[in-house]
């Protein structure tokens, strides 16, 4: 008996589109990231790249949940000190629409190599028009 074992690019990748409206931002990140690391295949292989590009549409007009929008805050550092910065949610969705569900998506990615990897396999567009028709997205809902 001999165990498969896939090598990496040995099946072409497929794209999916993803509409986030209405729907809450972290299962939608959940889905993303399950997409892009191959979760949903029978030859996922943890420490290789054969899952497929996501492109997530409508991310300005995710559902937050309760307070969420006040209470959950993304903080960064200048670096000088005093250089703090915090940044409620529901600013950073009407500033920066798209930030927000990046972050959720990185955040859910491995932190090494193979993470900052598929982190470039997917796009996250406020609205709804996408240019990625040409790679004939298949539709993909979040339950």
């Amino acid at each position: 008996m001999k165990t498969y074992v896939p090598t990496q690019g040995a099946e072409p990748k497929q794209w999916y589109v993803i509409d986030a409206e209405g729907q809450s931002i972290g299962r939608v990140a959940a889905v993303v990231a399950s997409l892009l690391r191959g979760k949903h295949k029978p030859e996922y292989t943890p420490y290789l790249d054969c899952g497929d590009s996501v492109v997530v549409i409508n991310a300005a007009k995710v559902r937050l949940i309760g307070s969420k929008g006040r209470r959950k805050i993304y903080y960064r550092h200048s670096g000088y000190p005093g250089g703090l910065k915090e940044t409620p949610l529901e600013i950073m969705l009407e500033k920066h629409p798209t930030r927000a569900m990046e972050k959720a998506i990185n955040g859910m990615l491995p932190g090494n190599r193979l993470g900052r990897k598929l982190a470039t396999q997917y796009r996250v567009y406020a609205g709804a028009e996408h240019p990625h028709e040409a790679q004939n997205p298949i539709p993909y809902t979040v339950k």
